[in-house]
């Protein structure tokens, strides 16, 4: 359903490794920075003044700032001391300190300020503008100039502008102003002015606008100039807000009827060699507040970037475009939803889609708008990205109205990567994670660590930006049934900044395919969350491919139990008040789809379960393709067409047990299915055609009939999923069926004893020791103790797996065949040596069939009818081989404690 607008994804990866990637596109190395930004995020230590800075300029290594404040003060933890900088203050470029140029803008009456700096093209004149009076104590008025060398004011120029100067623009002879003034020199000019160079005398160029100038640039031919404002008219003529005049007379060039919106202003025009952009304003609802770019010659527009929040800089720079604002709705172009403010952006000078680039300030004092001003600056051989405006702190970090980013240096780590780890069945464990954060670099490398190794079993190369974050994962094909591993993960940035380790992923791997899960990918699911993960705030996609996860918002409760699926995973609980997950990945939804889930509640305020709307974080205000609840416990299926459309079950379901639900829809209609049985179908076959983003657990419902109290769900939900295609009558039934049957359970016992006999200490114990040994000449053997659980109730044991570990130790291998065998003699771990040794039985249970050197674990399949004869008892094996070639083991003394022997028990059905 609408009720206005809606954002996007995207992920590419490349894979070296010894398993199987899934579902991505190759994606090119991270250079130092990921091309083309050429500036780090890392905010540099910058001297802040106590106001507002409005204007920066460059020249020979420093960086002119002016504003409306009245001192400066060293960054925090910086030395040195408060001083006076009276609206004005120059920095190096290099350390953001002040130097020794001092000027002071003072007025007589009223508040004096800078609100423009430009330089002559050989920047050996700073021009300055805004509202004052004097500069160290030399009567100006609104606009002055200053020898850059000196730091002194060139009393020749001698313009008089009677009210206040907002924008220039400099050519050899010429200086260009804008702002508030209606005279220049007692001579009308409106908004738009050119004064003499040299001398500050006026020139015939008239351009009169009816509302104030904001920007002006000339072109690079410097045969136009580009104004900007809020003006509708300029000498007359139809134009609002951007024009285009002669740059000698005035006369309109290039006029833009009906191109802004009237409530929208120019605040700010830059130029390079292909065109001009525009920093616009807007107030009100139907603004534009985002960036245009046109062309040279022609002025026609190349891109509009309808980001909502207000531009008021911008600045095109090696092809990238950055931008000072404070965007907080980019889904007009694909991009993040309505929520948090962004306030510097970078985009190519080509397009609208944003860069990896994305340091950001606060809003703070003021008018609340955070950056207002930027500009570059060099020195050293280093470049330097300065920006200004209202802000207090950059980065999270407390720095007031100025700060800077370098072309080198770059410190910043990525965030540590969420991982989690699953396995469906034998032989394969799909590793997942989100993609890491780091505001300078979208491309990012990843290595997969697996049972706490230092070398990476995996290396992958994926993009993620600030709003686009995906999912990432790499299949492990290399794994045993019935052992367990543990992965951990950390991100790097092409500098070399690398995250801590992930927290540990640990998974088992069935010795039997996971029937429900299972069946969920084959049947085509693109979105799969089962809601098995321990800690916030990533939810893991499970589909074969998809990577399409979700982001857990305020928390809701993790680990829930039992889940929907019968002896296996958890589930995730809602409060009804503001807890929900939404999808971490823009997508549209075609003609033909079907939501599946879990549910479990006894809410009598209703909420929705599951669906489809164009926003993340906050109230979307387009939703459709969903299943919601009504106060009494009914579910609602319903589509939005300019119309709601809605299946409505007779049957209420809040009666705190889990239910099955699968909404469908595509050529024969919506189909509403719980529990595996049909409950309704409507002949409609479309729905509202928009991006966004799946919702669990909660989004909006106004003008949905049977609308519940809450909007958010109070309950349980487990093992959401989304198809592409409309699930058969057959396929849901068989889901319903495989949930609901007994599912294997897999438990894990650790040796109880474990110990080794050698033939060359005949009379030593080894019960201590934190290892294990086997060899046929000269002899060791190992014995293990396990003591085994009952099978559970109506279950047998289906599989028995024994799990051990090469130690860390040289040659730690072996050629030989290791048996294991039955142990059928008395022993203890504290009492064994070879003198005592036990006697072992026949046949052997299993085997090993040699072992590679270096420390991993090894699985052996051992005959489950020996096994299960020992099952609430206590079982007893030996480890030996025929050969010379000795092999090594942690045993359970190791502090290794995934090392130690264990045996994995899949119990099932009979």
């Amino acid at each position: 359903m609408r009720r206005s607008r809606g954002a996007a994804a995207l992920l590419a990866l490349s894979l070296t490794a010894t398993g199987a990637g899934l579902g991505l596109a190759l994606a090119p190395q991270a250079a130092a920075i990921t091309p083309p930004v050429a500036f780090t995020a890392d905010a540099l230590s910058t001297w802040q003044p106590n106001g507002v800075v409005w204007a920066l300029a460059e020249a020979g290594g420093q960086v002119f700032a002016g504003g409306t404040f009245s001192t400066v003060r060293p960054p925090a933890g910086g030395s040195g001391s408060e001083r006076q900088a009276v609206n004005f203050v120059a920095l190096d470029a290099a350390t953001g300190a002040p130097t020794s140029c001092e000027l002071s803008f003072t007025v007589a009456s009223g508040t004096a300020t800078v609100r423009a700096l430009a330089l002559s093209p050989d920047k050996s004149t700073l021009y300055a503008g805004g509202y004052f009076g004097a500069v160290n104590g030399t009567a100006v008025s609104s606009l002055v100039a200053v020898d850059v060398a000196s730091c002194t004011v060139k009393t020749a120029f001698r313009p008089a502008f009677a009210a206040t100067v907002r924008a220039l623009a400099v050519t050899g002879d010429t200086v260009y102003a804008g702002g508030d003034f209606l005279t220049v020199a007692g001579q009308p000019r409106g908004r738009f002015a050119a004064v003499g160079a040299t001398d500050g005398a006026l020139k015939p160029f008239t351009a009169d606008a009816d509302e104030p100038g904001r920007a002006v640039e000339v072109t690079p031919d410097g045969q136009n100039v580009v104004l900007g404002g809020d003006f509708f008219t300029v000498n007359g003529a139809n134009t609002h807000a951007l024009a285009v005049v002669d740059a000698s007379s005035g006369a309109l060039t290039k006029a833009y009827p009906g191109f802004i919106e009237t409530n929208s202003v120019v605040k700010d025009i830059a130029t390079d060699d292909t065109g001009f952009y525009t920093a616009n304003e807007g107030t009100g609802g139907g603004v534009f507040d985002g960036r245009i770019a046109l062309d040279l010659p022609g002025f026609g527009q190349r891109w509009r970037d309808t980001c909502l929040g207000a531009t008021q800089a911008v600045l095109p720079y090696r092809q990238v475009l950055y931008s000072a604002s404070h965007a907080h709705d980019c889904s007009s172009v694909g991009e993040f939803p309505d929520g948090q403010r962004h306030h510097l952006l970078a985009q190519p000078t080509t397009g609208t889609g944003k860069l990896g680039w994305a340091p950001d300030t606060n809003d703070g004092i003021g008018e609340g708008i955070g950056p207002r001003v930027m500009t570059v600056g060099s020195k050293n051989g280093v470049e330097y990205l300065w920006v200004g405006g209202e802000f207090t702190t950059v980065n999270g970090a407390a720095q007031q109205s100025l700060t800077r980013f370098a072309s080198t240096g770059d410190t910043g780590a990525p965030t540590v990567p969420v991982a989690s780890a699953v396995s469906f069945r034998p032989g394969e464990v799909q590793v997942r994670w989100r993609t890491s954060l780091d505001l300078d670099d979208s491309a990012l490398t990843y290595k997969v660590y697996r049972n706490g190794a230092a070398t990476p079993i995996a290396t992958v190369t994926a993009d993620s930006l600030f709003f686009k974050r995906p999912q990432a994962s790499w299949t492990d094909t290399t794994v045993a049934a019935g052992q367990s591993y543990t992965y951990r993960v950390t991100a790097t940035d092409a500098a070399g900044n690398t995250s801590a380790l992930s927290a540990t992923a640990s998974v088992t791997v069935p010795t039997t395919v996971d029937g429900y899960p299972n069946q969920v990918r084959a049947d085509g699911a693109t979105q799969y969350w089962r809601y098995d993960e321990s800690a916030l705030p990533f939810v893991a996609d499970s589909s074969a491919g998809g990577n399409r996860a979700g982001v857990h918002l305020n928390a809701p409760a993790l680990r829930q139990t039992p889940g929907a699926v019968s002896g296996t995973g958890t589930a995730i609980g809602f409060n009804g008040t503001d807890t929900q997950v939404y999808g971490d990945h823009r997508q549209s939804v075609g003609s033909t789809y079907s939501i599946e889930t879990w549910f479990r509640t006894n809410t009598t305020r209703g909420g929705k379960l599951f669906g489809f709307g164009n926003n993340q974080s906050r109230g979307s205000n387009q939703y459709d393709k969903h299943i919601y609840m009504t106060n009494n416990g009914r579910l609602v299926y319903g589509v939005y067409t300019g119309a709601t459309r809605t299946v409505t079950t007779a049957t209420a379901y809040n009666d705190n047990a889990w239910h099955h639900v699968v909404a469908t829809q595509g050529p024969g209609g919506m189909t509403l299915y719980v529990d595996g049985v049909q409950k309704g179908t409507l002949a409609v076959t479309t729905h509202e055609n928009f991006s966004g983003y799946w919702h669990a657990g909660g989004d909006s419902l106004g003008g949905w009939p049977d609308r519940p109290t809450s909007e958010y769900w109070a309950g349980q939900l487990d093992e959401s999923a989304v198809y592409p295609t409309v699930l058969s009558a057959a396929q849901v039934q068989n889901h319903y069926a495989l949930a609901t049957a007994p599912a294997d359970s897999v438990v894990q016992v650790t040796a109880a004893e474990d110990t080794y006999a050698n033939a060359g200490a005949p009379g030593t114990n080894y019960g201590t020791s934190s290892s294990l040994a086997v060899r046929g000449t000269s002899f060791y053997a190992s014995y293990l103790r396990f003591d085994l659980p009952a099978a559970p109730a109506g279950t047998v044991l289906k599989a028995a797996t024994l799990g051990v570990r090469t130690s860390t130790m040289s040659g730690a291998g072996t050629t030989d065949t290791v048996s294991v065998v039955p142990v059928t003699g008395a022993w203890s771990e504290s009492g064994t040596t070879y003198t005592n040794r036990p006697s072992l039985g026949a046949p052997a249970l299993g085997a090993y069939p040699g072992i590679p050197d270096g420390s991993a674990a090894h699985t052996a399949t051992l005959t489950t009818g020996s096994v299960a004869a020992a099952l609430g008892g206590s079982l007893g094996l030996a480890l030996t081989s025929p050969g010379t070639d000795a092999l090594w083991l942690w045993s359970s003394e190791a502090q290794a404690a995934e090392g130690t022997p264990r045996l994995t028990l899949t119990f099932g059905a009979p």
